[in-house]
This record gives structure tokens, sequence and C-alpha cells, in this order.
């Protein structure tokens, strides 16, 4: 499952450069985009042929409602287990060597799987665990995949390039549970399992070929429980990222049941693996279809009303699913939930990827993942506990009832505006330092103080703002901050930060947006003259 080519500097120019206008299908101009493109597709229908193998592999092991729904599970708690590590190091490391080393362990776990299936050694415990093994991989390479996006092509072609991106995913999704489900019928589980491990080999190849300039840094690289700590002070000093996540977060717990419960559902009325793979390719053929609608919607309604009516829709679907006995309806019904389905992903993924900035974005991603895919992970075991006491119709009704109910979250969590300019923003002044008292990158910490003079009529709105800009300074490497008013100075008002390290203090220089600009500037209308800045490092005992 991973997003679509990452091309040159040199072929994304060339296909970007007097074109015309931008349309959906230009980035094929880009021969290695184009490339790599096709190789995803081939990936994504060999990673969904194992997917539906690994399902209906456990309903013929005999196992129950449970088992069925752990293997969603399996699948889905390594995004949720390695979520903050995997966005870190792909932050940090060289991220085309990161994409090699996991596509190479994913290729050697879907070869075990498919060995131990073919043999009769497979077992309901043994196929989760392999599942699971095969998913820690997908977790570990998805950040840094989705974070090289604005490397992949021009930025005026973005949006084609995630829309054909989007597109590629979904046909794989219609196309790959239908084979699957064939192959399984004709050949057995075991072959759909070893033309997986085939379908890596494209992939491979042209990521080895892949000449990605390197990175120029700045600043001193993060240690890994660095970045770490510093993905999660972002995440929470960022409120409209935040809305996003409980929204993903509760959504995905409810909605999980659908895709947990379906074998079970498949199996009860059609009683075959074509069955199966016919009802899930439904839904990938009706994400698809989403995928092309969801443009003008947007362009119609708000983000927030277009990802609610998804919601609301794909809710209905998932409680109707439950009460039916005939393909042909239960097809229809996976069809629609398909389209409700990638809309509201699709939007919310757009937010996340547009309001996180490039020195974080990997990380941003991965806690994006921790949430969305442990929303999944968790509401997928739930509804097989469900289901295997009361029943899947009940257990389908349930959940459809708990996403229609999860629209509700607009009221308190609305989502923010796309159009927010997350570009640097690096207009502060580097001090001066004395080249004798110049720190090394890990002293620390760093007290920075920040003088201003307020008129005193307009100290109320200048504390507002302040404090607004206090969780700025927070979010991008301040672990403590407060603002101090003098007692013998009535107009006088000083601001203090702590940081971490001098290295640290560096990089926030480097973390300011655009969007953070209004806030700045709406802080200096209430100041008189230019605020006095001070930097202290702390003093160590001579002994």
């Amino acid at each position: 499952m991973r997003p679509s080519a990452p091309a040159d500097s040199d072929s994304a120019g060339s296909a970007s450069r007097g074109d015309g206008p931008p349309s959906l299908w230009r980035p094929l101009r880009t021969p290695l985009f184009r490339n790599l493109l096709i190789a995803d597709v081939l990936s994504d229908i060999g990673t969904f042929m194992q997917t539906v193998g690994a399902s209906w592999l456990m309903v013929s092991l005999g196992a129950g409602p449970m088992y069925v729904a752990l293997t969603q599970t399996a699948s889905a708690l390594p995004f949720f287990v390695f979520a903050l590590p995997a966005g870190a190091i792909g932050d940090i490391v060289d991220r085309r060597r990161l994409i090699l080393y996991t596509e190479f362990w994913m290729v050697g776990v879907a070869t075990v799987l498919a060995i131990t299936t073919l043999a009769g050694f497979i077992s309901p415990w043994l196929l989760l665990v392999l599942t699971f093994a095969l998913s820690a991989g997908d977790a570990f390479e998805t950040p840094t995949w989705r974070a090289v996006l604005p490397e992949m092509v021009k930025k005026e072609d973005l949006a084609a390039a995630s829309a054909l991106n989007g597109i590629e995913f979904n046909f794989a999704r219609a196309v790959g549970p239908a084979l699957a489900g064939v192959i399984i019928a004709i050949a057995g589980v075991g072959a759909a399992f070893a033309l997986n491990v085939v379908s890596f080999v494209g992939v491979i190849v042209l990521v080895a070929r892949w000449k990605r300039p390197a990175r120029r840094r700045t600043t001193p690289p993060e240690t890994l429980s660095g970045a770490t700590v510093a993905a999660l002070r972002y995440v929470r000093f960022s409120p409209s990222i935040r809305a996003l996540m409980l929204r993903s977060g509760v959504t995905m717990f409810f909605a999980s049941a659908l895709l947990a419960l379906l074998p079970s559902v498949a199996n009860r009325v059609s009683g075959s693996p074509t069955g199966y793979g016919i009802l899930l390719g439904c839904f990938g053929m009706g994400a698809v279809v989403g995928a092309l609608v969801m443009q003008p919607a947007r362009e119609r309604w708000s983000e927030d009303a277009v990802a609610s009516g998804g919601v609301a829709i794909l809710g209905l679907m998932t409680a109707v699913a439950g009460s039916l006995h005939g393909m042909i309806p239960l097809a229809a019904t996976m069809l629609v939930a398909g389209a409700a389905w990638i809309v509201f992903i699709s939007v919310m993924s757009a937010l996340v990827q547009a309001l996180a900035p490039d020195w974080v974005r990997a990380r941003v991603l991965s806690i994006f993942m921790l949430v969305f895919q442990g929303g999944l992970a968790a509401g997928s075991a739930l509804a097989g506990v469900v289901a295997a006491r009361a029943g899947i119709q009940t257990a389908l009704l349930c959940a459809g009832l708990g996403i229609v109910a999860s629209t509700a979250l607009g009221l308190v969590a609305r989502l923010p505006d796309a159009t927010i300019d997350v570009s640097p923003w690096n207009h502060w002044r580097m001090p001066a330092l004395v080249k004798d008292l110049r720190p090394e990158l890990d002293e620390g910490p760093v007290l920075v103080t920040v003088e201003y003079r307020v008129d005193r009529g307009q100290a109320g709105e200048f504390l507002e703002a302040i404090h607004e800009y206090g969780r700025v300074r927070r979010r991008d490497g301040a672990f403590r901050w407060g603002i101090y008013r003098d007692l013998e100075d009535a107009d006088r008002y000083v601001e203090t930060f702590l940081v971490q390290s001098w290295a640290e203090h560096l990089r926030q220089h480097e973390r300011s947006t655009k969007a953070d600009r209004e806030v700045e500037e709406r802080l200096r209308a209430y100041v008189i003259g230019v605020p006095q800045v001070r930097h202290l490092v702390a003093a160590e005992s001579v002994h």
C-alpha cells in the first residue's frame, strides 16, 4: 500500500514546465512517476490478494468470528505500535534507504507466509503472527512514503498526483480481492500468497534506481527520542491537527466493523471465497467512484460538510449490511459504503498532509496513523467480541449507529481550513554571540527572554495575543513558557521560555510557518518599540 512514484528533479521539471494548466493526467508525463505508479498497481493488487487470502484462510481453518476479526486487528495493530518510531526515523534517516529496507522485510515475511501455507504448516496463531510482521514493514514504510509526496512532482501537480495515487490504490482494492477469490478457488490460498511475493519486485527495482537528491541540513540532526518528543509536542499544541485526529480515531473505531466482519458476512451469504472477493471488490470500486466525485463535492461544500456526509452514509450502509441476505443488494451496499469511506479518508488525509510542515511531516503523519489504525484495531476486536456474543447483525447495527453518531463531533472539533500556509517563515534574528561564549550544540537548557513595552490600556488584548503566541513557542520546541508583568514598571512585560538545548533552539528558528505571521502581527500591534531578546544558557559550576 504505497503512494505514487517519486520523481527525480530533472524529470519532474521537464514534465511540469510549459505544459499548460495542471490536469489530472499531467504527472504521468514524468517517466519515473508513471513507471512506479504501474508498479504500485501490481504491488497493491498483491497486497489485497494477501489480505483476502488471510481472512479466508482463517475461515477455512475453522476459526470463529473472533479470529476472523483479529486478522484485521493484526494488520492494523503495527500501525499503532510502531507509528511514533516510524515517523521519527522517517524524518531523520535517508528516506529512500528506509523504503528499500522495509520492502525487503515485507518480501521476506510474505515468502515465509506463502511457504508455510503451501506446506500445510499454517495455523490460526501463526497466520496472525505473520500478518502482524508483514504489516509491521508497511507501518514503518508508510509515513516516509507520504512524507516524500512533495518531492515526487512539482508543487502545481501535487493535487493531481495525489488523485492518481488514490485511483490506483482503489483500483487495486477493486481488482485484487476479486482476483484473489478466483485464484483461491482454483489454486488455493498459498498461490495467492506466492503472487503477493512477486508483486514487490517492480517497486523495489524502481526505488533502488531512484536518484533522490541529498537532504541539506542547516541544523544538527535530531535523535530518535528527541524527534519523537518534538512530534508529540507539535501535535499537542496544534489544535487543528488534534481536531483531525479526534474525528478520525472515533469514526474509524466504529467504521472498522464493516471490513472486519465482511468475511463472515460473505461466508453466510455465498459460502465461497469468490463471494467475499466480489464484495470487497465492490467496496474498492465504490472507492474509485468516490474519489472521482469527491472534488466536485469539495468545490460545492465545505471540507467539514463533505467529510460528515461521507461518515453519515457509511454509517447507514454499515447498519443495513448486517440485515441483508442476498449478494446483489449486499454488493450494492458495499459499493456505496466504499464511496463514502474514501470520501472521509481522503478529506482527512489531505488535511493532515496540508497542515504538517516538512520538518515534522512524517512524524505527524505517523501519529495520525497511530490514532487512525489504533481506532481500526480496537474497533475490529470489539466488533468480533460483539458478533461472537450477540450476532453479526447486531454488531453491524451498533457500529452503524456509532458511525452516524460520530458526526456530532463536528460541533466541538470542526475541521480546519486546508489553505493554511505552513511553509517556513524563518524571520527571527539570530543572536550575535560572543566568540568565547558560543555554546556547544548539546548545552542547555537555553532560556530565552523577550521584553515588551505595552500601553496599559491594551494590556488585556496583549495578554490574549501573547498566550496564543506561547502556544506556538511550545509547539516548536519550548518545554516551558511564561509571561510576567514588571511590578516596578506597569508597561513592561517579560516573556520567558526554556528550550532543551542550543541545537533545539536553532531548530526552533526554522520551525515558524507563514501561518504564524498573523499571530505575531496581532501581538506586535499592541507592542511599543522593538522587543528586546536575550539568550541565556545554563551555567555549570566550576570546581
